[in-house]
């Protein structure tokens, strides 16, 4: 992907997440996204594998797609999302920041790629120990499966797809990350 290409994304995302808050008037008819109640940030910190998502433009090609996220001294977190490029297989990256808009819980966050443009990172679903979570968006447009781990077994994947289906998230746009 070119430098061109890679900020049109960003372009791109950036306009997606101006609309985003649109998009969730229109569906009113669906209950409130809900957040778990309490993340504690530091543990949430470090590597995290891309399990499954719902498509877009702007992962299209990206595939072993991780994100690293590092607290930051003034509270806000680094965020760095990498991929291999399925086509050239070249390193992918994007670095973009993260704020909690949640003082309380810290279980909605704002994220930002490309200035001023921002969007929703909600924590719907976390292991117990912190080793997979859940991540999506109140118009349910944008949702991840993340593990620690690379892998994760069936059952509980299974058991994700069942809960993010009752959140109102239509699980057969779900895509697993190869």
């Amino acid at each position: 992907m070119s430098r061109r290409d890679f900020f049109l994304n960003q372009i791109f995302i950036g306009l997606l997440s101006l609309l985003m808050p649109l998009s969730t008037l229109a569906a009113s008819g669906t209950p409130p996204l809900a957040t778990v109640p309490r993340v504690d940030l530091p543990r949430y910190m470090g590597v995290w594998h891309e399990i499954a998502r719902i498509p877009h433009r702007f992962q299209e090609g990206c595939v072993g797609s991780t994100a690293t996220y590092t607290l930051l001294p003034d509270g806000e977190v680094e965020v760095i999302n990498r991929c291999r490029d399925e086509r050239t297989g070249e390193q992918r990256q994007a670095k973009g920041r993260a704020w909690s808009v949640d003082p309380e819980g810290n279980a909605r966050l704002k994220v930002s790629f490309f200035w001023p443009f921002r969007g929703d990172y909600w924590i719907i679903e976390l292991g117990g120990d912190y080793e997979y979570s859940v991540v999506g968006a109140p118009n349910r447009n944008y949702l991840w499966v993340l593990a620690r781990n690379p892998h994760m077994s069936p059952t509980v994947y299974d058991g994700i797809l069942a809960r993010i289906a009752a959140q109102g998230f239509d699980t057969t746009r779900l895509v697993r990350t190869p």
